[in-house]
């Protein structure tokens, strides 16, 4: 397991990203969740369902607040992945997407949230290689994880 004081890592071929497979990369440092940052979340996407932009009303609902949207918790894995792993030592890189992803538990506004990830795989692809790791979000408002995502990303050698 990688520390948080720890630089990213920085592979620069396939050979250096096939000796990551297994290797738990963080956890991350610590990321505040506001209702400000949910409230921009709601504006940018549409999703203004009460549970999130209204802390009156949320009060009063079995979780006592409002809770970040499951979708701005996994749209911070681009970022917090930076802490952990930069894909830089390559041409360029992509977010290819997530093959599985979970909401197990909510994130209370005002809570934190960090995560860990693991790489599972590292395999040429035509163009390229591919990149898979499984993310985990944690929030130290929850006993289990938040957020559990596969990740895959897409590679180029110089």
């Amino acid at each position: 397991m990688m520390d948080t004081s720890s630089p990213p890592v920085r592979p620069k071929n396939l050979d250096d990203l096939t000796a990551l497979v297994g290797v738990e990369l963080g956890p991350t440092a610590w990321h505040h969740v506001t209702q400000d940052a949910i409230d921009a979340f709601a504006q940018v996407t549409g999703d203004h369902q009460w549970i999130h932009t209204d802390p009156k009303r949320a009060a009063d609902s079995p979780l006592r607040g409002t809770i970040a949207h499951g979708l701005y918790s996994l749209s911070l894995g681009p970022a917090l992945s930076a802490e952990l792993l930069l894909f830089d030592g390559f041409a360029h890189g992509l977010n290819y997407g997530y093959d599985k992803v979970r909401f197990p538990a909510p994130v209370p506004v005002g809570s934190r949230i960090r995560m860990r990830a693991t790489v599972t795989a590292a395999d040429h692809v035509p163009g390229g290689i591919q990149v898979t790791s499984r993310q985990l979000f944690e929030c130290d408002a929850a006993a289990k994880p938040v957020v559990v995502a596969v990740s895959v990303a897409r590679v180029v050698e110089r």
